[in-house]
């Protein structure tokens, strides 16, 4: 049995840049607590609590003596504020290209304009985008909400940086049809996330199943999972190489490996060693 590795997998430049931070961070000898999950991998951060991180749930749990961290998926200016306040220092490890969007959203409001970000309105991401434009924006899953929106002015569209393209082009449609004049369309899926979803694609077609290593709670895994669905009917989300079933693989010949931008490297071999064990 063949084991292949999609061309693109793994960390991204932003979740990369978090953990380097905070690693950063302990050995100056920091006190180190995060806001929220520094990244949606639980095996990455019970590493990183194996080294002393700590993660708390709202500013309020943050006093002196300790380092702050605003997480890969940044927060609202509100919450850094208070962070600010409480913590002796403050690191944002917010991906750029989340500060990307999240600058955009603020200043289309700033000019009176609508902000249409397509995603999740539920996860961190947008919870802090929609910080960026309060009383301006409107969070859509896709453009089957766009027609419950009030009228628009002068939008500016943008996207959860780990949407499906589909789903952000269909949605911006919808919003051209709705809008009082043509809106501001960027497309901001950053591309680390574009990449890793191309060569899923890819892959997916040549094999006979397809495992894609990231946390079950992870957005952009999940995107993963049903890219390679639409290629490989037998298409699985892992967390560890322990969820592998051999059942699964009776008959395979090839087998795909993929992994979510939360997904560190060490985690990823081991997957890939259990499946080549198995193959053997």
């Amino acid at each position: 049995m063949q084991v292949l590795l999609a061309e693109e997998y793994g960390f991204c430049f932003g979740v990369e840049r978090a953990v380097e931070m905070v690693e950063g961070a302990l050995a100056e000898g920091a006190n180190v607590r995060t806001l929220g999950p520094l990244i949606h991998n639980t095996q990455e951060i019970e590493r990183l609590e194996s080294k002393g991180v700590s993660t708390i749930d709202a500013p309020g749990e943050v006093s002196g003596g300790l380092t702050a961290v605003i997480r890969a998926h940044g927060v609202t200016p509100e919450v850094q504020r208070e962070l600010e306040e409480r913590a002796d220092r403050v690191i944002d490890a917010t991906c750029p290209f989340v500060t990307k969007v999240q600058k955009l959203a603020e200043r289309a409001a700033r000019e009176g304009r609508d902000v249409v970000v397509v995603g999740n309105p539920d996860h961190p991401e947008m919870i802090g985008v929609v910080g960026y434009a309060p009383g301006h924006s409107h969070v859509v899953r896709d453009a089957s909400e766009v027609a419950s929106l009030p009228p628009l002015h002068a939008p500016l569209v943008v996207s959860q940086t780990t949407l499906k393209l589909k789903t952000f082009l269909d949605a911006a449609d919808a919003v051209r049809a709705k809008a009082d004049s043509e809106p501001q369309i960027v497309n901001t899926i950053c591309s680390a996330t574009r990449d890793r979803q191309d060569a899923a694609r890819s892959l997916a077609g040549h094999v006979d199943a397809f495992y894609v290593i990231g946390g079950k709670h992870s957005s952009n895994s999940l995107k993963l999972l049903s890219v390679c669905k639409e290629q490989c009917a037998k298409s699985f989300l892992i967390e560890t190489p322990d969820e592998i079933n051999a059942e699964d693989l009776a008959g395979a010949a090839r087998v795909g490996v993929t992994a979510g931008a939360s997904t560190p490297n060490w985690l990823i071999e081991q997957v890939v060693a259990r499946l080549r064990g198995m193959g053997q």
